[in-house]
């Protein structure tokens, strides 16, 4: 009986040895969590801005029972930006290239950039930290691009000053400097050019990272191009929606508007002129195009 009793004990002692720490992860995890701390961090930063404009970045967050420690900023994992609840003064910036921070418009929710040029294109992080005794730290990013709107129409280049049916017609349309690349198109008597008679070439890259394009167009003279006596050719730049919605894309051209640069090739008895003009086109006249005929 007695080393019945002594085995029984053994084996009670064991499994208090065993469960002991069991309990103490449960009862840790429970008080842990019982605690209110840092939480649900999100960042907003503009998608895009036009070349010279302001952009806000904001950072969200929720303290709970927290208090907050830091705020920090980061452009591509280098620090611009830092507010500290209990330092005097509470914000400091550091110069990072591309960046220009409107300090009275800044605080522990947002940081304000002023005029924002091609290097301000980049990932944007926010880093917040809290006090003791959670010391949680959590962050969020996301990236800001910056347009540059062409000044300077498309330039038609390689007409001559004299067609005669069944010459060869190669011109050259060249878009106007801009920040992404602008989109070129041909049109012939206001229909859209799309097949081979298109010759795509390499973008210009200039040293300030703005971007040229250029898009030929090679066909033969004859008589069923003409319309009312002459052909129109027209050559519209646009900048690359890829990089906003239709909406916001919309905004920027009502401002700048599309660029256009025409040649109109005018037919008589013995041989066929050609003269030059350049204009702006509203973007309801160029939208409505979209919805002709297409030349193959």
């Amino acid at each position: 009986m007695v080393a019945k009793s002594s085995h029984s004990r053994y084996l009670k002692d064991g499994l208090m040895l065993f469960l002991f720490p069991l309990h103490f992860i449960l009862t840790s995890v429970f008080i842990a969590q019982g605690v209110g701390g840092l939480k649900d961090i999100r960042v907003e930063v503009p998608q895009y801005r036009v070349r010279g404009e302001d952009a806000v970045l904001k950072c969200h967050y929720d303290l709970e029972n927290d208090s907050l420690y830091a705020v920090k900023w980061y452009k591509e994992n280098e620090e611009f930006y830092r507010f500290v609840q209990r330092a005097h003064p509470q914000i400091t910036s550091y110069r990072v290239e591309g960046i220009k921070i409107d300090l009275e418009q800044s605080n522990s929710t947002q940081v304000s950039l002023r005029q924002v040029t091609l290097k301000t294109i980049g990932k944007y992080r926010c880093e917040v930290s809290a006090e003791a005794p959670s010391f949680e730290s959590k962050q969020g990013e996301g990236r800001l691009e910056v347009i540059f709107l062409p000044r300077d129409k498309p330039h038609i280049s390689g007409k001559r000053q004299y067609y005669q049916i069944g010459d060869e017609i190669n011109l050259n349309c060249t878009s106007g400097k801009s920040y992404p690349a602008s989109e070129l198109h041909w049109y012939i008597n206001d229909q859209k050019v799309k097949g081979p008679s298109l010759r795509s070439y390499p973008e210009i890259i200039s040293s300030h990272g703005l971007r040229q394009t250029q898009l030929g167009l090679t066909l033969t003279v004859t008589n069923d191009l003409f319309r009312d006596g002459s052909i129109k050719f027209k050559c519209i730049a646009t900048l690359s929606p890829s990089l906003w919605q239709a909406k916001q894309e919309g905004q920027i051209i009502q401002r700048n508007q599309l660029k256009e640069a025409s040649l109109l090739i005018r037919g008589t008895a013995n041989k066929v002129t050609c003269s030059t003009s350049i204009w702006l086109i509203p973007i309801t006249v160029i939208m409505s195009l979209g919805s002709r005929r297409i030349i193959s």
